[in-house]
């Protein structure tokens, strides 16, 4: 049987995509991801997250291998530098979490502590993140998401004057080692590692492969620089840039429910961990699609 007629063979699902009420997002109900997704739902799919750039899909009762499966019809995955902090026989996995087992975290305690785009560090940076919640604290743990068009498209004619047609270097290490929650770490990268991180340059700003819509593509995070300006100049534009993509207007705020799995653009937004306490238990498993060169 042809990969086409599989498809055809599969049933639909009945799903609803609601947007929600503020800058961004949509949350998707009725889907669920343990079972076959025929091409037709996926469209429905592969067409929420582009128009709404993060898309929940709620109550996902999914394996590792099922979430790493979904993942992969939207591209190839990619594996994240820190390997200690991958899923046991399943690499394409990063666990994202606070818990400390005998003496050992099990996962990246601080993982999105700044505001970032996903892997914007690399030659091809990430296509887009799906994070599934595990285990989720009683209080905290919010994950902040701010829309780069929108930011692009507000932006005041001065500072757009002075970004249009620029690059930007961009860096893993560029804000590692800083401390932001209590009672995180973060290991010493060897030399292997930081030779998988080395600085690239972006298009300060880019253009959406598939939707053709302008976006900034800087971020406090991993960004360090604007080639070819003065570490002043630079430094003071990029702030600029960085409180202007924040603004209220711009950001979802998303409050983890039990078994959410929530699919992200990095090309799209950047997005930010708000943090939970320390003794509060909080792990998810998060893939990552890898995408195209930026232009």
């Amino acid at each position: 049987m042809s990969a086409v007629s599989a498809s055809q063979s599969i049933a639909p699902q009945t799903f609803d995509i609601r947007p929600f009420s503020g800058a961004v997002g949509a949350e998707i109900i009725g889907l669920d991801l343990s079972r076959p997704i025929n091409d037709q739902d996926f469209a429905r799919i592969h067409h929420a997250h582009l128009d709404h750039h993060v898309v929940v899909f709620r109550d996902q009762r999914i394996t590792p291998e099922q979430q790493i499966a979904f993942s992969r019809r939207f591209g190839v995955l990619q594996i994240h530098v820190l390997k200690q902090f991958l899923l046991a026989g399943h690499p394409e996995i990063l666990i994202v979490s606070n818990i400390v087992e005998n003496g050992v975290s099990v996962g990246l305690g601080d993982a999105g502590k700044f505001w970032h785009s996903d892997l914007s560090y690399k030659e091809l940076p990430s296509l887009g993140s799906m994070l599934h919640a595990q285990e989720l604290p009683s209080e905290g743990g919010d994950t902040l998401f701010a829309d780069m068009h929108k930011a692009w498209d507000g932006l005041p004619d001065a500072l757009r004057k002075a970004v249009e047609g620029r690059s930007a270097a961009h860096s893993y290490t560029a804000r590692y080692s800083e401390t932001k929650f209590e009672g995180n770490w973060r290991p010493t990268l060897t030399p292997e590692q930081l030779a998988q991180v080395a600085e690239v340059v972006h298009p300060i700003v880019r253009t959406h492969p598939e939707n053709g819509r302008k976006a900034l593509f800087v971020s406090e995070g991993f960004t360090t620089r604007i080639v070819g300006l003065p570490e002043d100049e630079s430094k003071q534009l990029l702030d600029e840039l960085y409180a202007h993509s924040v603004l209220p207007q711009n950001i979802y705020r998303h409050q983890w429910q039990p078994h959410d799995l929530v699919f992200w653009d990095n090309r799209s937004l950047i997005h930010l961990a708000a943090g939970c306490p320390s003794y509060l238990r909080r792990k998810l498993y998060r893939t990552t699609i890898q995408g195209d060169a930026p232009f």
